[in-house]
């Protein structure tokens, strides 16, 4: 596959919410050891949503679609998640405006719009034990896949392995953001949810091209 077209883009959300679905205990567990132990249901009720834009989606404009999924997610009464998952996804739609497909580099640009979207509501980093930890890996994987050359399923294969080990990595890391941060030391140890549903995100992303 050459170019990422609407189909694709909408499989892959669609992927995603069975993804997370799929993870959901295991997403608030996660979360019961530095929270409030409800990521994971939030999560499904954000990805709810998405699931709805999708089916209530008139016609295929690339832009629209992110746009819609993005905002819906922000009214979706996610807590903090919400807006950092709509800012992604919102941010992601400002680079498609005009486009029907997506070559190597117009999908890198997308996901890394995404990524300066997300970054105007968090100044969080990799190593901050949040969704960065995630994100920022895959979409320079995403971006050094592109510059090798890589097809789109292999850009997104070698993001979601680039995600899985930054939220990995976050089991040794002490928060600094979000309530989790006041626990100090005591997030040693823990793999931080948010990281980790981001990294299932990608997950479902490389799996359904």
């Amino acid at each position: 596959m050459a170019e990422v077209g609407y189909l694709d883009i909408r499989r892959m959300f669609l992927a995603s919410v069975e993804k997370i679905r799929e993870n959901h205990q295991e997403l608030s567990r996660l979360d019961s050891a530095t929270g409030d132990g409800d990521h994971g249901t939030t999560m499904v009720r954000s990805f709810d949503s998405v699931e709805k834009t999708i089916n209530d989606a008139q016609g295929e404009d690339l832009k629209s679609l992110l746009y819609d999924i993005g905002w819906n997610i922000m009214c979706a009464d996610g807590g903090s998640t919400g807006p950092l998952l709509g800012s992604l996804f919102m941010g992601m739609s400002e680079s498609v405006e005009g486009k029907d497909s997506l070559d190597e580099a117009s999908l890198a640009a997308m996901f890394r719009a995404g990524l300066n979207g997300m970054s105007e509501q968090s100044k969080a980093n990799v190593g901050d034990k949040t969704m960065m930890d995630a994100l920022m890996p895959a979409v320079d994987a995403m971006e050094a896949a592109a510059g090798k050359g890589k097809s789109p399923g292999e850009m997104l294969a070698d993001a979601a392995k680039a995600a899985a080990d930054g939220a990995e990595a976050t089991t040794d890391m002490q928060a600094k953001f979000g309530r989790a941060r006041n626990l100090g030391e005591r997030t040693i140890g823990h793999k931080d949810p948010g990281a980790t549903s981001m990294s299932l995100i990608f997950q479902a992303f490389a799996e359904s091209i």
